[in-house]
């Protein structure tokens, strides 16, 4: 056949038949759309702090940047210093220890949960009562102020029984103060923990509609992290995956899937001296509980170390190391969020998170960018491969890991452009795949 001439194209289904078929799949199309919507493209904090109410105040955000920096100044004073300890390369040295501190001064915590659970424990009501509404009333405060973190809110007692009024009537007070303060920010974050049964889910979820309405709050406004802390909430008694169970009975408000590290290695009977988030038992409940919640738009967090740098300087040098090692594997795993319980912790969660972007944005940025205007390389990338280069770059500007300027510079794309590849809708991801 000659160069140029007409191809015949011929075709044998009568056009009934994709009809009839598209019809027939209309209901999982809307499935779909409705269970798995993506990722909602909203910023991600690398880490959850947890203050106990009795302890929050309105300089926690700034007392914990300050102690923070103390920290590195007794303990590693320069960047040569910190990146010995942690084992970073010459050239990320400098950059990573700049922009650590410059983190500390400007935002030291990117998302804050005030306990009312573990951390706070059973104290008289009137007690809770008014910590639960001097805690609305300083979150309040402090976004009106511009001092807040960027995410802020509240860890309720629990669904089950003995705490379940103290656990809601918590949540009502703090709402409550909230909305009489001027309305619930754009930040709000609620966390529900030890979820064992999908029907507790199903209960918090109605509770905040009933609040929503009381208030006159647009449908599904509340969302809430579900802590995964009990064998129940990986494995059902019939077999089943009960988090993805969960995950629907939320009913659209769930926005996160939190690793309880101590609670979750107890009920499966590991030691004390094992129970790490690197330990095979917690692997495989974060495996299950990504698995799940991928697509739904629910994020996955890792959880915490209780190994504080506090002490002398070599006893604080291992606990950063300790901690450092933990947080790039759980990036190196997917889990870009994690707990921090000292102010000790926050120079090497920056640190870890700070490292694992630089080191890796370079090669990133130019194969988004061989990838957006269809150049050659030695890696033939699809469209969700572009998905994913373009979420690593989004996060590192996030974070502060990176800035607007070297992204453009050497991948030669826009914030917009990079959230375009992120978001492709679905037909575009499946169609190369």
């Amino acid at each position: 056949m000659g160069q140029g001439q007409q191809e015949k194209v011929a075709t044998s289904l009568a056009g009934a038949v994709s009809e009839e078929i598209s019809a027939s799949l209309a209901p999982v199309d809307a499935e779909l759309e409705r269970r798995y919507p993506g990722d909602p493209g909203t910023r991600q904090p690398v880490h959850t702090v947890y203050v106990p109410g009795d302890a929050f105040a309105a300089d926690t955000v700034r007392s914990w940047g300050d102690r923070a920096l103390a920290a590195l100044d007794e303990h590693a004073p320069d960047a040569a210093a910190f990146a010995a300890v942690l084992g970073l390369s010459e050239e990320l040295a400098e950059p990573v220890h700049a922009r650590v501190r410059a983190k500390l001064e400007r935002e030291p915590i990117e998302d804050l949960r005030v306990d009312f659970e573990d951390g706070y424990g059973n104290r008289p009501d009137a007690e809770e009562d008014k910590a639960a509404a001097r805690a609305a009333r300083i979150i309040a405060e402090a976004y009106a102020e511009r001092t807040a973190a960027p995410y802020m809110g509240i860890r309720m007692k629990c669904m089950e029984a003995p705490v379940r009024a103290r656990g809601i009537r918590t949540l009502d007070i703090f709402l409550t103060g909230l909305m009489e303060a001027g309305g619930l920010p754009g930040g709000l974050v609620l966390t529900l923990p030890k979820v064992t049964y999908a029907e507790q889910v199903t209960a918090m979820a109605r509770l905040l509609d009933a609040f929503e309405k009381t208030h006159g709050l647009e449908p599904g406004r509340i969302g809430f992290e579900i802590q995964i802390e009990t064998s129940q909430s990986i494995l059902a008694a019939d077999g089943t995956a009960t988090v993805a169970r969960m995950i629907q009975a939320a009913e659209g408000r769930a926005t996160g899937l939190h690793y309880g590290t101590f609670d979750y290695s107890a009920c499966l009977g590991v030691s004390a001296a094992h129970q790490a988030g690197d330990h095979p038992a917690a692997d495989h409940a974060k495996a299950v509980m990504q698995v799940a919640a991928a697509g739904t738009g629910v994020r996955v967090s890792d959880g915490s170390t209780n190994v504080l740098p506090v002490g002398p300087t070599a006893k604080v040098h291992d606990a950063w190391r300790l901690h450092y090692g933990l947080t790039r594997r759980a990036l190196a795993r997917a889990y870009y969020q994690g707990w921090d319980m000292h102010p000790g912790h926050i120079p090497t969660r920056y640190a870890a998170v700070f490292a694992f972007y630089r080191e890796g944005f370079e090669q990133a940025a130019a194969r988004l960018s061989r990838y957006a205007n269809r150049t050659g390389g030695d890696v033939m990338d699809e469209p969700a491969t572009a998905k994913a280069l373009s979420g690593y770059l989004l996060r590192g500007l996030d974070c502060g890991a990176l800035d607007n300027g070297e992204v453009a510079r050497l991948a030669g794309l826009t914030r917009a452009d990079l959230e375009s590849f992120a978001a492709p809708r679905r037909g575009d991801l499946t169609a190369s795949a």
